[in-house]
């Protein structure tokens, strides 16, 4: 019987439940910080950031047990249908995150040039912390997408 080489990164792995926690850590990290105690509703893009966010941790929280299970059992998923679906899940939410966290340092970057008017001390430290964790967590959501996206063709 032919073995099928394991992907490091593809799903049901050690390296995919350390990518899916990341994640999860980074997402709900740029959530905390745009979240509390800022009024971050003013502006689209923190909005569309916030909504993002929250798309993104139930989803790779959600893999990371998944990953856990499988890496418990021992046996990375071989199912070609499943796996489409967490490819596509992963490319969509992948896209949205990269979106929002440049739109959010697009406005950041604007608030910041004009004297610092429209931007208290505080709140741009908040802003500036959220949107890195954001491209933390899609850089973590890409590297995953990708890896199981080289897996798909070998099912």
């Amino acid at each position: 019987m032919d073995e099928i080489k394991v992907l490091p990164g593809s799903l049901g792995t050690r390296s995919s439940l350390s990518l899916r926690l990341g994640q999860t850590v980074f997402s709900s990290a740029s959530l905390l910080f745009m979240s509390l105690g800022v009024e971050f509703y003013g502006y689209t893009a923190f909005c569309f950031l916030v909504t993002t966010m929250g798309l993104v941790i139930p989803w790779s929280f959600t893999l990371a047990l998944v990953d856990g299970y499988l890496v418990l059992v021992g046996c990375p998923l071989r199912h070609s249908g499943i796996l489409l679906i967490i490819v596509i899940g992963d490319w969509v939410l992948s896209i949205l995150s990269l979106a929002a966290a440049c739109a959010s340092a697009g406005v950041i970057n604007f608030m910041l040039t004009i004297d610092g008017l429209h931007c208290v001390p505080k709140f741009c430290c908040r802003y500036e912390l959220s949107t890195a964790m954001a491209f933390f967590s899609w850089f973590l959501s890409a590297a995953s997408s990708l890896f199981n996206l080289w897996l798909l063709p070998s099912l």
